[in-house]
């Protein structure tokens, strides 16, 4: 965690929204004098007189506007989605970072190994049986309305988590039987069962002001808690992060101003008053705001070839970072012909890794398996490499091996992403030359995860980005593989396997770090060489623009030196850490 330098919108925004209106009212105003017959020279004087008035003050305002926007320290970053900034929903990558500069946890992951710093908590606790855990708070740590954060926030902003049940409860819900507060500053979490990685887990349990929620409590579907204040923390936060919401418009941005008296630090001079996440990746769109600098970094979406063209654009540069991901190709293992695992192994040999990883995925690694090479505990299992006549072996074992003209195999692509759908086209082409016939089709993000909801609907493969959501192998086991993330877009396989989600299980509870570590290697192998469920394209190195001349950014300086930052989505962006320099635009 950069304890001393963690990060809203300026002006811009109100003189823009004040012109608007003024533009209107006096658009409206013409319309009326439109509307009406003078004859008297003295009313015409007056209307005159009040019109130049008006555009009088507007020219002034519009004139002033643009450098106060010039001047402002700002982070605006583009995204895919709007963010959703309620600690008990939001999930996706716009919502980890929102939620990572809003709110604090208890712990911080650290930037450079895999362990947890403290943050909310400043020491803890852990039994002997591994299953209670003391966290021990900091002393006047205060939320964005000046409330004190105690113990008691912890307690209901983790019922709260669970009784949801949506956002990042998924971790915690098999795990988390109980928590109290001992006293104001000191909470304790009962375990249902030993669970290894328990403190890298909590860089996802976000504090909330359980007074502030409360008051803004609305009848709803939680009983005594009515909506829980899900209605209010569409747009507003209860936090005590760096950055306190201003403003968020759906489909548009989330905007953001400093807190002053965040806990973690003295803010530096030049770090940033103001971020902005904007909801775009249209390449265009994106392309130009970065020739304009009305974007300081673009989101993590973009083509190799746009990525390509913008880094040709003065004083912008490429950054590449590890959010702990690989890319995935899922092969659906209830739907024929994917159900057999001969075929699935001869189509996990009809990927040409080496092409994908140099052109389509640059700066990536190959796959060893479901572990990505920057997660701890991650092994060096079999590869599967492209080779057809490797993939003509196993077809010949399969049992659609003389079925192929029945059973066509559909790949589904995300519309959003261009690139998923060249790999899908290489994939189509050498498939081909073995008999097998690939049918391609593309659909929006929200569609894909529609579609992965059921056995039926899953298609034999889908390309998927997956990341670990801690630094530690049991996230990616867990949530890719086991039973229970069945059906969510993080888990097209079906495996259903029960003997596997035993082992995953089993790993996880087990509190010894080095026998768990071992547990874990196990599972991979197993996982790779008898089940094949996944084809794995590489794990991949997130590449963004960003504008050098004037962004100080870690993670930036890191990859310039290709050094590349690994962390948990959301984390790479603590907008405290930035600097912005508006002079040198």
């Amino acid at each position: 965690m950069y304890v001393e330098g963690r990060t809203n919108e300026n002006e811009w925004r109100k003189i823009g929204s004040c012109m608007h209106q003024e533009k209107q009212h006096s658009i409206e105003y013409s319309k009326h004098i439109k509307s009406k017959t003078f004859s008297k020279p003295h009313y015409i004087k007056k209307l005159l007189l009040l019109l130049f008035v008006f555009w009088g003050i507007v020219l002034t305002n519009s004139s002033a506007a643009p450098q106060d926007a010039k001047n402002e320290k700002i982070i605006r970053i583009a995204v895919s989605g709007t963010p959703v900034i309620d600690p008990a929903v939001g999930l996706y990558v716009s919502s980890s970072i929102a939620l990572v500069n809003i709110y604090d946890s208890l712990v911080f992951p650290s930037a450079s190994t895999a362990e947890m710093e403290p943050a909310i908590a400043q020491k803890w606790d852990i039994s002997k049986d591994g299953k209670e855990y003391t966290f021990y708070l900091r002393k006047g740590v205060k939320f964005h309305n000046g409330d004190e954060l105690k113990a008691s926030d912890v307690v209901f902003s983790t019922k709260r988590l669970l009784r949801i049940g949506e956002g990042y409860a998924y971790i915690f819900t098999d795990i988390i039987k109980d928590v109290v507060a001992l006293n104001d500053y000191t909470v304790k979490f009962f375990l249902k069962k030993p669970f290894g990685p328990f403190l890298n887990t909590l860089n996802r349990l976000y504090i909330l002001n359980e007074r502030q929620v409360k008051e803004h409590i609305k009848p709803g579907n939680y009983q005594e808690w009515g909506d829980y204040g899900r209605d209010w923390l569409i747009t507003h936060d209860a936090g005590s992060g760096p950055f306190m919401v201003k403003e968020l418009v759906q489909q548009n941005y989330l905007y953001a101003v400093r807190f002053e008296e965040w806990y973690g630090g003295k803010w530096d001079p030049n770090a940033p008053t103001a971020f902005k996440e904007i909801d775009t990746t249209e390449a265009s769109t994106i392309r130009t705001m970065m020739r304009n600098k009305e974007l300081e970094i673009t989101d993590m979406w973009q083509s190799s070839e746009n990525l390509n063209a913008m880094s040709k654009l003065p004083g912008v540069e490429i950054v590449m970072y590890s959010a702990l991901a690989n890319q995935n190709m899922y092969f659906n293992t209830k739907k024929a012909p994917t159900d057999d695992v001969n075929f699935r192994k001869a189509l996990a040999c009809l990927f040409d890794y080496d092409m994908i990883i140099k052109n389509i995925f640059p700066g990536s690694s190959r796959s060893f398996g479901p572990v990505p090479i920057y997660v701890a505990g991650h092994v060096n299992t079999n590869q599967y490499n492209f080779d057809l006549d490797k993939a003509k072996e196993y077809l010949s074992k399969s049992k659609y091996a003389n079925q192929l003209d029945q059973y066509p195999v559909e790949i589904l692509c995300n519309s959003d992403v261009a690139d998923h759908e060249k790999v899908a086209l290489a994939f189509q082409a050498a498939a081909r030359k073995i008999g097998i016939k690939v049918e391609i089709t593309k659909a929006p993000w929200i569609s894909i995860v529609d579609r992965v909801a059921q056995i039926s609907t899953t298609p034999n493969l889908v390309s998927i980005n997956i990341n670990a959501q801690y630094n530690e192998a049991g996230s990616m086991l867990e949530t890719r593989y086991s039973s229970k993330s069945s059906g969510t877009f993080e888990n097209g396989e079906w495996l259903l396997d029960k003997n596997l989600d035993s082992m995953i299980e089993d790993s996880l509870s087990t509190s010894n770090k080095e026998e768990r570590y071992k547990k874990y290697a196990n599972i991979q192998n197993k996982i790779v060489d008898e089940i094949c469920p996944t084809a794995w394209l590489g794990d991949t190195l997130d590449r963004v623009a960003c504008q050098r001349d004037y962004v100080y950014w870690p993670v930036a300086e890191a990859s310039r030196k290709g050094k590349y930052v690994s962390n948990i989505y959301g984390y790479h962006y603590f907008f405290f850490d930035m600097r912005v320099y508006p002079d040198k635009k």
